[in-house]
């Protein structure tokens, strides 16, 4: 076992563990990823969230499993017409559903995850539905929409310590009981409770560019421009997962139900491994506080060990902390940068991303710091930013900015260039 690389996954994971205790997650599992054969991985990592504080909602779906129940089902368009025969057929099967569900989360074997884990598995009438009535002259029967979810019912469950299990079944007022769309059920349980996450388990692993490379960030408006690409299941959980977001839950996320650890892998790294959908990225550089200190000297201790940095000591960091930026990713100080003002010249000085965060280009954490570095220099009236650099020429060459003398420098800076180091001098308009 490769120890070094474990412990440096496991510090990195600490701002995630962090952040996500005390959120609430509703996760959506698909009849087919129940039926997957990686369901029981699934439920141990449900399992680890729920002992690591946050607080989740699982609602299960079983259209594959109905569809072999009952395979003289009628649709209309994507949802199935439930007549009396099949509203107790389904009841039955999400009964069957609950039962494995509920046995998996008690597994306790001495070899299993589980074991000294008690997890509390709740379910209950937390929603209210009314029928669907007649769509295009289709009388949908027992087919049913959501009309209430008790969300204070739902967040006392959650608040006493437990993990809510909801199948896509709901109540109406007389007490009779409707189908329901499990992606719609899980979106409405999601906004209702004003979830941090909503998490769907599909069997594609994420959205693809025209390229072919995954989509790791959407905002509402472009996955609804790419949903036509998608099977007309998945369009049905793509816009369930749209309509979420627009309505407040801060971002929902499609993973695989087939990749072994996809869940910790998107919840806790930084890169992920599907696709997140968000109303509209946060702001990622923003400018530095005396809070940020300790994240900024973490980040560049090993720059400065290295020699790529020249070392700065905390107290400086501290009187010059004004001059600095920071970039944040899921509110995780990731980045820093500082800009100097002389006259109509700045300097870009002390860039530095954290270990954990390198090389992901999908984030472009060194090109926001750089284009908000830009933007405060011309602020501050400069034509010309300049950079010393030992050991990143390469990568400000393909950011615009070539190479200069010593006399390119204002002159107070060219009194205090340091031969020895031999820094490389570089520049950009601006």
């Amino acid at each position: 076992m490769d120890t070094t690389a474990y412990a440096r996954w496991f510090r990195g994971s600490m701002p995630y563990i962090s952040g996500h205790r005390n959120k609430t997650f509703v996760v959506m599992l698909s009849g087919e990823a129940i039926a997957s054969g990686n369901l029981t991985n699934i439920v141990h990592d449900l399992a680890l969230l729920h002992v690591l504080g946050v607080r989740v909602v699982l609602v299960h779906g079983a259209r594959s499993q109905i569809d072999e129940a009952l395979p003289n089902s009628r649709y209309h368009g994507q949802r199935r017409v439930t007549d009396a025969d099949g509203i107790d057929a389904i009841t039955a099967i999400y009964g069957q559903m609950r039962a494995r569900l509920e046995a998996l989360f008690s597994t306790g074997l001495p070899n299993s995850p589980l074991h000294n884990v008690d997890v509390h598995v709740v379910t209950g009438n937390f929603v209210t539905a009314q029928p669907v009535g007649l769509v295009d002259g289709v009388d949908h029967l027992f087919t049913g929409r959501v009309r209430r979810v008790h969300a204070e019912r739902l967040s006392a469950a959650l608040a006493s310590g437990g993990l809510v299990l909801q199948a896509p079944l709901g109540y109406s007022p007389s007490g009779q009981a409707f189908n329901l769309a499990a992606s719609e059920l899980a979106a409405e349980i999601a906004i209702a409770l004003k979830a941090d996450k909503l998490i769907c388990f599909d069997k594609t692993d994420y959205l693809v560019d025209e390229q072919g490379e995954r989509i790791s960030t959407l905002s509402p408006g472009e996955l609804q421009s790419r949903v036509r690409q998608l099977s007309e299941e998945q369009q049905v959980q793509m816009d369930a997962l749209r309509h979420a977001v627009v309505q407040g839950v801060t971002k929902a996320h499609l993973i695989s139900y087939e990749q072994n650890g996809a869940l910790l892998a998107e919840l806790f790294t930084p890169q992920g491994v599907g696709t997140q959908i968000v109303s509209a990225p946060a702001r990622a550089v923003r400018p530095a506080n005396l809070e940020d200190v300790a994240d900024i000297v973490e980040m560049i201790r090993p720059l400065e060990e290295s020699g790529a940095l020249v070392r700065r000591e905390r107290d400086r960091l501290e009187q010059e902390i004004g001059n600095f930026l920071v970039a944040e990713l899921d509110e995780v100080v990731v980045g820093c940068c500082a800009v100097y003002s002389y006259g109509d010249q700045a300097e870009l000085a002390c860039v530095a991303v954290s270990e954990n965060y390198r090389n992901q280009t999908s984030h472009r954490i060194g090109s926001s710091l750089l284009d908000a570095a830009r933007d405060q220099a011309r602020a501050q009236g400069a034509q010309t930013l300049f950079v010393l650099t030992t050991q990143t020429r390469d990568w400000f060459l393909e950011q615009g900015f070539s190479d200069a003398q010593v006399e390119a420098l204002p002159a107070e800076k060219q009194d205090l260039y340091n031969w020895q180091r031999n820094s490389r001098v570089m520049l950009t308009q601006l």
